[in-house]
Formats: structure tokens, sequence, C-alpha cells
């Protein structure tokens, strides 16, 4: 088969395939997603940000693109790896085609590999950094690939940054405050309550779900301090889900233990759950190939009720799954923790609640965008918290 396009791993694992999408090189950490649908909305997902995503679902590209379903204003992944591409798209709701909208936003893709085969490589061995070269960007000999190409290449790939310590909040954040108002049956009627959303990555599906609740939601940029949120006067905070290593948020978890001295409402969700572990005083770690996709099983521990979620995530909170222990932060300051939710697959911590607090948090995405909708359920809890302390004040 003539080379196109490569797919260079940074352990030396070498895909050819053909060039998709933009043409050119990019670089970032190799993850892979199973969900069979969704695609406009991985792409679109911050959390995304400074990754490459193999879908395993083979067919890649049917419904087309659209402009209801981006989850943010630009595409976020920083490389695309599919099987077998449509080549036309089919769909009421399509207006062009998947590899046009990835050409228009320069994003560097790879079709016809077998991402069976790389998902394997990854589960057996972790996600890792990885490189797709296509067009200028494929050296001389790369038809060949000799040893001596291919140790460029790899060069290349190892040489990029880790994820592990990666700050990327600031990168994804929105730069301006916005605010979604009422809308639905609460259109035009004076909001239910105010929620503040630390914008780390957030996905639009998220401010329009509390929105339809009676919220008026402020997205506010990560840089936000304390005071700047008070004079605001929510009566909850939310903290989005985002990209990079959660252990590098020095500033957003300081924000956070500022919230719970305050007893103010908090819900956080993926990267928000992480930053409310290591808030309490937990570890977090990085897991070997992450959580990604629209079929993730989550089991409540309090009603044994298994709901199928929607995830993106590489690191995970490390707490007592057992019973309620003391948040460890500042000598037991938050008093006791439970952990509420855990991965079926491999029982990874999926939520948290404080017993001292009015605080929780969810390391799946509830907004179901895309997947199922079992999740939704939060928002109306996280409007009982804030309605709750509205009415104790």
């Amino acid at each position: 088969m003539s080379v196109s396009a490569l797919l260079v791993l940074e352990d030396g694992a070498v895909f050819r395939g053909r060039a998709w999408g933009a043409r050119g090189r990019t670089l970032g950490e190799l993850v892979f997603a199973t969900g069979m649908t969704g695609y406009q909305e991985t792409l679109t997902d911050p959390s995304y940000h400074r990754q490459i995503v193999v879908m395993t679902a083979p067919h890649i590209g049917n419904t087309g693109v659209n402009d209801e379903d981006p989850e943010s204003a630009r595409m976020w992944v920083a490389g695309y790896v599919v099987r077998d591409p449509a080549r036309r798209p089919s769909n009421w709701r399509s207006t062009r085609s998947l590899e046009e909208e990835l050409i228009d936003q320069h994003i560097v893709g790879i079709a016809e590999v077998d991402t069976r085969a790389i998902t394997r490589h990854i589960r057996s061995h972790g996600a890792m950094k990885a490189g797709i070269f296509s067009g200028d960007a494929l050296p001389a000999g790369a038809e060949n690939l000799t040893e001596h190409v291919k140790d460029a290449l790899v060069r290349i790939v190892v040489e990029q940054p880790t994820m592990s310590g990666a700050a990327l909040a600031h990168e994804v954040s929105t730069q301006e405050s916005y605010v979604y108002e009422p809308a639905g049956a609460w259109e035009g009627r004076d909001p239910l309550a105010t929620v503040v959303a630390v914008d780390l990555g957030i996905k639009s599906r998220t401010p329009e779900h509390l929105a339809e609740r009676g919220a008026r939601v402020l997205i506010v940029p990560n840089t936000i301090t304390f005071a700047e949120i008070l004079a605001l006067e929510p009566d909850g905070v939310f903290f989005s889900n985002g990209p990079g290593d959660p252990s590098t948020a020095d500033n957003e978890i300081e924000l956070l233990r500022a919230i719970l001295d305050e007893r103010i409402p908090f819900f956080g969700i993926c990267f928000g759950h992480q930053l409310l572990g290591r808030a309490l005083g937990y570890g977090t770690y990085k897991l070997p190939f992450g959580h990604r996709g629209v079929n993730q099983p989550v089991k409540e521990l309090a009603t044994g009720r298994v709901e199928i979620t929607s995830q993106n995530h590489g690191f995970a909170v490390d707490a007592p799954v057992e019973a309620p222990s003391v948040a460890p932060y500042d000598n037991g300051r938050y008093g006791m923790v439970e952990v509420t939710h855990v991965c079926l697959n491999d029982g990874v911590v999926e939520g948290l609640r404080t017993l001292d607090r009015p605080a929780f948090s969810v390391q799946y995405h509830p907004e179901a965008a895309a997947g199922p909708h079992d999740g939704e359920h939060l928002f109306d809890r996280f409007i009982a918290a804030m309605t709750a302390h509205k009415e104790a004040k």
C-alpha cells in the first residue's frame, strides 16, 4: 500500500494509513474512545485538548456535521484516527462532511488503519505519546520507512511534553464571562438559583441543563478569585470538566477550599470531581488508558443503581471506597466524605460527597452530550441543594 500517512507511537510502533482531514504533523497523547455515536461532540470537547483520539467504532462520519451538536466553538482534539470514514454523509441534519470540517479546523487525521489493533496496543501498554505525519510532514524515505526515518519520527514524538504534570485549563477556559438565562419552561421568569460555573473546559450542554431547570448560569474564567465569586452572590458553584493533570491546579484547588469553607453548595464533574478530591486532601493518579466513551457502567453504592455514562478522563481520585473517611486535608477540616459511585469495569472512584458540607461530584459527564441520559438527575440534585441552602439563610 502506498504510504500517505503514518501514526507513530513513542514505543516505536508505527501504523500506516491514508491521510484524512488536514495534512501535516500533529502530536499528542494517544487515547481511544469507545462510543459508536457522538463523534462531533467528542471532537469539540475541550477535555480532549492535546490528545489524539482513536475511534474504536469502525465507521465514522456517516451523519456528517451540523451546527447544533458542537460542545464548544472549535474542535479541540490534537488528531483523529479512524478506520473507515464515510464516503459521503447521510443525515437530514448534515450540512457538510466530517472531513471538510476537519480540514477547515486544521485537524490532522489518519484513516484506513486497524483501530482495533491500535486500541489493543494502548490497552496493553497504556496511553502514550504519538504523532500523525502526512503531506509535507512525511520525510523522504517514509515509503520504505528506513530505520533512520523511523528513529527520527519516534524522536519527534518522544520529545513532546507529557500529559502528567500538564496544566491545561487556562488554555481552554473562557477569557470573558457570559450568561445563560433560565430557559424552556423557565424562560422569562425569575431565576430559581444563581450558579457560578468555573470554566475548566466546559461543554455547552452543561449550562443548558441548569438553565432548563430555572438557574441563571454565570460562566466565568478559571482565573476568577473567591472575592469575585462572592460578589456574584451565587447560590451554588459548579466546576466543569477539562483537560490536564489535577495535581497542577493549585489555584483552582485553593478556590474550591474557600467555597467549602463558606459552605456554598458545590457540584463538580470530571476534572471538577478530581479537584474536589484534591481539595479534600485525597490524591489523584493517572490511569493506564483512562475512560472515554458513552458506554461506561457506573454503580451508585447507596442504591445499587447502575448508570451507563459518558466519560473522558485519564486521571482518577484515590479515596477509600469501603466506608466514609475523614477528609485528610488540614486534620479533617471538611469532616467526613463518602465515595458515592464506582466504575464497574475497574473499581475507579466515580463520585464523592461531603457529609458535613453541601458538596458532591461525579467523574462522568451527566449532561449526556453525546451519551445516555442516566446521569441527568444530578442537575436536579444540585438545584435541590441550592434551594435548601437559600431557604436555610
